[in-house]
């Protein structure tokens, strides 16, 4: 996620938790709502150490209409309230359908007073206590624990938000009748099919947003476009494309109703969905069935799709701060929102300053959720075991991942990989990641930074963790894009694209814990990086405006020449899918997507985001060289390597797995791999140390601008080097890749093969 803007952090006093807690099974207290075996009771649940009073409210509809029941709740061991109903009394209240509920708590800084009554003050001391209560009966809360929600807190019927806050101005507002309420579910039967199992290394990640990947889609029925039932319909073209993992934006419950309240303005929306207001429940507004379980059933089909195809499904998820932001107004401590978490326990689920008056800010968003507190953890690993477990998803991408290693609750923010407590630990601890040769398991990809403090930690997670591998990026668009600006040694780039053993190597991670990625959904679109100088995100409505973006885009338009742009977005295609590390493309990257140089849309619901299925020739041609690329990577296991490329075993026989050479065919000495002004490197792939149906393969970069001649290596005894594909104008038709079989002659050793200025070569050996 890039944030829309940072916000200084001061670094306070630390209060340190060095030693893992003991944890139990996954929601061991049953928390939330839920039928019992034979339907005729229900049972809630809910969490607060520091409330004196919960009531349960009960409706009948969505909103619009007032409780139909209101019932204290008793506090049991260990902080959970809890509150039994059968069938008979939910009738008894006029319940009888779809049951709706919210939470109503008292606490120390407003007590409970029998004479209170909905939208009054009676009980009241303050907004906020010296302990950092922020209770107020006023607020319909909404379950943490709650697997759907009926709606968000604005929509286009109701789009006033301030009903919600606390603060002199708005603590006595009731919110009842239009908070979103709670679903008790009931079950359903649908399948989530089967899930792969292979190992993460063979794996090509495709990142998409459920909306935006079939909302312009003609060939899909109207209705389906934009939502889950309509997503699983891509996935034969996600199959045949090769993609082996979608990974969806959010598609827990953000505020997201009103996006369409005005469809062709930005103003309020949430796009891209990074502000979670509920971490169990599929957001409905990506449901072509909103009926209650609608989105839990449709998004469970949407899955099974996916897995029918052979394709993982991955989900962005975001645990380092929450829908109900943060203070309204700097210098403000009263006015914050209450949806949930914060009206019924601030200081478990949010991480406060040092004085507990206000949120502590690690994310530009507000203020980072607690990630140190045993209690905010439990909700965040029976959160991911829900969506793993009954939902079927493979693997998630936690965004702004450092929050989750911080050491601290309030007043501090500090990473420590080490220390067996935090969040980061107890995730692989409870739900193991996948082995390395496949098998069940969860794939875990950290967004290894957030803001401020020692946050930016690409390489410094701990075992068990994949990451986006941001420094992989950075050193392809400075190599491609800033020759003269940026030093890019052949060294560096070697590194990278041999996996990143210098990031991952050193603690006994592997070259498949990289995630190797040139764009992301925040930033340029591949076509936008090689053809934008600089961000424009002031432009007018479908392409803006937006605010924030990165202003170091490391992009650069080729001087304004088309041809040279697409031969500049296929070398960054190619490098990246030959690259040792598991490769992640962006939807629409394949075809060429623009934004219009918008590198940070999060606002824009629109045909600018939504992907394009109406390819030009250029579109179509890009397309299928993506897809042989892609096709080449999954038929050699020699791209794919479990363990990073050794040049000897442990008795000295040399192995040459991997060998670098200079253009003139001499090995690449540390003279040439440390001056960054050389720009060309080429390198042999021993293809027999892996069981390859190629014996060798070869790859050729030319950074430079003018042509360079690169002689071959040796291809192998009776062998000569056939020419998969090489990104110049060659490349520019539809047969960019040739096919298996289909590869053209080159020659031998010592040939002189002449790779075009800013161009790659691809050559295997047979």
């Amino acid at each position: 996620m890039k944030v829309r803007r940072a916000l200084g952090v001061a670094m306070l006093g630390c209060a340190l938790f060095g030693s893992p807690a003991i944890h139990a099974a996954i929601n061991a207290s049953k928390l939330g709502a839920a039928y019992d075996a034979t339907k005729s009771s229900i049972n809630f649940k809910v969490y607060s150490s520091r409330a004196t009073r919960i009531d349960l409210y009960l409706y009948n509809a969505a909103t619009g209409q007032q409780e139909k029941a209101s019932l204290p709740m008793t506090l049991g061991a260990g902080g959970v309230w809890s509150l039994n109903l059968t069938s008979a009394q939910l009738a008894a209240y006029g319940i009888t359908g779809t049951v709706y509920y919210g939470y109503r708590a008292w606490g120390p800084n407003w007590p409970y007073s029998a004479g209170w009554s909905k939208g009054s003050a009676t009980g009241f001391i303050a907004d906020v206590d010296a302990s950092g209560n922020r209770f107020n009966p006023n607020k319909l809360l909404t379950d943490p624990y709650a697997l759907e929600i009926s709606h968000d807190p604005t929509t286009a019927a109701m789009g006033n938000g301030t009903i919600y806050a606390s603060g002199a101005l708005y603590r006595n507002i009731d919110s009842g009748s239009s908070a979103p309420k709670g679903i008790v579910l009931q079950g359903d039967t649908q399948s989530i099919g089967t899930k792969p199992t292979r190992a993460f290394k063979d794996d090509i990640v495709y990142e998409a947003h459920v909306r935006g990947l079939t909302k312009n889609d003609a060939g899909i029925t109207a209705a389906y476009r934009g939502t889950y039932k309509g997503a699983g319909l891509k996935a034969p073209y996600l199959a045949g494309l090769g993609v082996t993992a979608v990974e969806f934006l959010p598609v827990q419950e953000t505020q997201n109703d009103t996006n369409d309240a005005d469809p062709n303005s930005d103003t309020g929306d949430n796009y891209w969905g990074y502000m979670t207001l509920n971490y169990f429940a599929p957001d409905r507004r990506y449901s072509y069935d909103k009926s209650a379980g609608g989105s839990t059933r449709e998004f469970k089909e949407m899955v099974k799709a996916f897995h029918d195809n052979g394709i993982k499904v991955y989900i962005d998820v975001v645990y380092n701060h929450t829908g109900e932001g943060g203070q309204w107004t700097a210098g403000d401590k009263t006015t914050y929102n209450l949806y949930g978490m914060r009206g019924l326990d601030n200081p478990t689920y949010y991480s406060l300053t040092g004085d507990f008056q206000n949120s502590w800010d690690n994310t530009g968003v507000g203020g980072n959720y607690n990630t140190r507190n045993t209690v905010a953890q439990n909700l965040i690993v029976d959160s991911l075991a829900y969506w793993r477990d009954k939902l079927g998803v493979d693997g998630f991408r936690y965004d702004l991942a450092s929050v989750l290693g911080n050491t601290c609750q309030h007043g501090c923010y500090n990473f420590d990989k080490m220390d067996g407590g935090n969040a980061l630990n107890r995730i692989v601890a409870e739900l193991p990641p996948r082995p390395a040769g496949g098998g069940s398991g969860v794939d875990h990809i950290a967004e290894p930074w957030a803001i401020g403090g020692n946050s930016y930690q690409v390489g410094g997670f701990p075992a068990g963790w994949a990451e986006w591998n941001g420094l992989y990026r950075d050193a392809i668009r400075q190599d491609q894009n800033k020759m003269g600006q940026a030093a890019v040694t052949p060294g560096t780039l070697a590194t990278r694209l041999a996996g990143s053993s210098d990031l991952y190597g050193d603690d006994g991670r592997k070259p498949w814990h990289s995630v190797n990625f040139i764009t992301a959904h925040d930033g340029f679109t591949l076509k936008d990086l090689y053809g934008c100088n600089s961000k424009n995100n002031s432009q007018a409505w479908p392409y803006g405006p937006s605010d924030g973006g990165e202003d170091n885009n490391n992009s650069w338009d080729q001087g304004g020449v088309a041809s040279d742009q697409r031969k500049a977005a296929r070398n960054g295609m190619a490098l990246m899918l030959l690259s040792g590390g598991v490769p992640m493309m962006v939807g629409g990257d394949e075809s060429l997507r623009s934004i219009n140089c918008n590198n940070n849309p999060y606002n824009l619901d629109s045909t600018a985001t939504w992907q394009n299925w109406g390819w030009n020739s250029d579109q179509s041609n890009f397309q299928a060289f993506t897809k042989g690329l892609v096709a080449f990577r999954k038929a050699h296991p020699a791209l794919r390597p479990a363990n990073f490329y050794s040049s000897a075993d442990g008795n000295g026989n040399v192995m040459e797995q991997l060998r670098w050479f200079k253009p003139d065919g001499s090995v690449a000495d540390a003279a040439y791999f440390n001056d960054s002004n050389n720009h060309a490197i080429g390198w042999r792939i021993d293809g027999s140390e892996f069981g390859d149906s190629a014996s060798a393969i070869y790859i050729a970069y030319n950074g430079w601008s003018g042509n360079v001649n690169f002689t071959l290596p040796w291809p192998g005894n009776g062998k000569s080097w056939y020419r998969v594909t090489n990104t110049c104008t060659w490349a520019e038709g539809s047969s960019q890749v040739r096919a298996p079989g289909a590869e053209d002659l080159i020659g031998g050793e010592n040939f002189a093969y002449g790779v075009c200025g800013r161009g790659l070569l691809l050559l295997i050996a047979k």
